[in-house]
């Protein structure tokens, strides 16, 4: 029995892929937390959990960065003119749909942009390996990181309200449990997707 049930599974998300995504899910939402408990007056030393768990976000986008580049096809995240086509006709995508794609590089935009801003803002942090540095910037470069990061923190609550919501749709659920678990039937992969662009691996396990 557990042979065929294997056998009844699609491989959609390996499991380091899965770790990455809910690793970087916890990060994202700890450091919204953090940064905007002072708007919600509630006071506690939130500083080093902030940097810390940006410095870990900063490390997984860079462990992601690399297996994409050189482990993954990039080709299956591209945006062209087929997937406005296909969106247009109603025709199944391939792994991931033209709704997918854009969500991605919009929550990968994000994500990049308050990284690289908040390493910038390291500089005012003391760490155990520097001091911090509040001159390290002028003051109207400190300024456009801040207003900068700050935009990215609601832009983010933004893409995560809509990730949340659309996960939640009940044709939809079939990818939450692929995030979750890994793997999607052989009849929703037909359903959905067009088996000549995006087959999967028959048989894997989560």
């Amino acid at each position: 029995m557990a042979s065929e049930d294997s056998e009844q599974r699609v491989l959609r998300h390996a499991a380091v892929d899965r770790l990455f995504h809910w690793l970087t899910a916890l990060a994202v939402l700890t450091l919204l937390a953090t940064g905007l408990s002072t708007v919600l007056g509630l006071k506690f030393s939130w500083v080093p959990i902030h940097w810390i768990t940006g410095v870990v976000l900063t490390i997984a986008v860079l462990f992601h960065l690399v297996r994409a580049t050189f482990w993954q096809k990039l080709r299956c995240m591209w945006v062209g003119i087929r997937d406005v086509r296909d969106t247009l006709a109603h025709r199944p995508p391939g792994k991931y749909s033209l709704a997918q794609k854009l969500m991605h590089h919009a929550m990968s935009l994000v994500i990049v942009t308050g990284v690289v801003t908040g390493v910038c803002m390291l500089a005012k942090v003391d760490t155990p390996w520097w001091k911090r540095n509040p001159y390290f910037f002028s003051a109207d470069t400190w300024g456009i990181i801040y207003v900068v990061h700050g935009l990215v923190a609601l832009l983010a609550i933004t893409l995560i309200m809509i990730h949340v919501y659309f996960s939640l749709l009940p044709e939809k659920r079939l990818y939450l449990r692929a995030m979750w678990r890994g793997w999607i039937t052989p009849a929703e992969l037909a359903a959905n997707h067009d088996p000549k662009r995006w087959q999967g691996q028959r048989g894997k396990r989560a």
